[in-house]
């Protein structure tokens, strides 16, 4: 890794200590009692730690690792997404083609840099292919929602996660060998921005901003994390090919997408009466769960900067 990327690892690492000293502080203050939010932050702490170092490590095999990574990452998020879809045995065969032929292949795409097809092999060939596989089974009984719910499952946890690593594709003059800094900053202040939304609601949120859909998310909490990320990220500007303007700017367009997302997400495990995505991630439920925000952020952000900088 370059030394900007040094940096900001060493930022975050610092970060991340003086978090687990607080919520280790907060914890002793509580005393012995259980304590659901004190023990839930540092649950999220800890799993923080986990998932900084994976993606640190990946970044250390350059742009291979960052894309077999994101590869696992889509396969867990597509798993835990058909684990909620009610299916039937003539979506098998669409099954197999969205695993093990559609995942795939969309990541080969991308580490060869064909923009041309992985722009458009989901949503143009796979879109006409997965019903095509499920109808010969000749089972009608909700076809259509059925179709749909393939077709979204691979949209959201291939076509949009697999966004963030082809931001290695992207050529923009005077950044060259640095596109992995422009990954950790798009996840950053994403991801920067749920938790922030997560403190400023349990500070200051009194008013629900969706009860139906998350009743933990207020107007209070979407104001001031989406304000204050937007301004984390024109702040590290420094490891982007944006000026200070432009970074807040498109902080400010990836946090309001990613809490779109978080919503939309939310509706669909409210249809399927869960409340998470999954368990693997301790304090944060399922891959989906951490992710919701950044697969509504990325393609929008990949496009964004390819059409204006690269």
């Amino acid at each position: 890794m370059e030394r900007n990327s040094l940096w900001l690892f060493a930022g975050i690492g610092a970060l991340l200590l003086l978090a687990t000293l607080v919520g280790r502080l907060l914890k002793r203050r509580s005393g012995a009692a259980p304590n659901p939010v004190i023990d839930n932050l540092n649950a999220r702490i800890n799993a923080w730690w986990v998932m900084v170092l994976v993606i640190g490590s990946a970044f250390l095999f350059g742009n291979i690792g960052v894309i077999l990574l994101f590869y696992c990452v889509s396969f867990y998020a597509l798993r835990e997404f058909m684990t909620l879809t009610p299916t039937r045995r003539s979506d098998y065969p669409a099954l197999v083609a969205a695993f093990y032929f559609a995942l795939p292949m969309q990541y080969l795409l991308i580490a060869l840099d064909w923009y041309g097809l992985f722009a458009i092999f989901i949503p143009v060939y796979l879109f006409l292919l997965l019903p095509i596989l499920a109808s010969l089974g000749g089972d009608t009984t909700r076809f259509l929602e059925r179709a749909a719910e393939v077709q979204w499952g691979l949209m959201i946890a291939v076509y949009c996660i697999s966004s963030v690593p082809a931001l290695l594709t992207l050529e923009i003059p005077g950044y060259e060998g640095r596109n992995l800094l422009l990954i950790a900053w798009l996840i950053l202040v994403v991801q920067i921005s749920d938790v922030l939304q997560y403190v400023c609601g349990k500070l200051f949120g009194t008013r629900k901003i969706a009860p139906q859909l998350s009743p933990s998310k207020t107007l209070e909490g979407f104001l001031g994390g989406v304000a204050l990320a937007s301004l984390i990220g024109a702040l590290l500007y420094w490891i982007t090919p944006f000026a200070f303007w432009q970074a807040a700017l498109l902080a400010l367009l990836v946090n309001l997408l990613g809490f779109a997302g978080g919503l939309v997400m939310s509706a669909i495990k409210r249809d399927r009466g869960v409340k998470d995505w999954g368990h693997m991630i301790e304090g944060h439920g399922g891959m989906l769960d951490r992710l919701d925000s950044v697969c509504f952020a990325a393609p929008v952000f990949f496009h964004f900067v390819r059409y204006w900088w690269a």
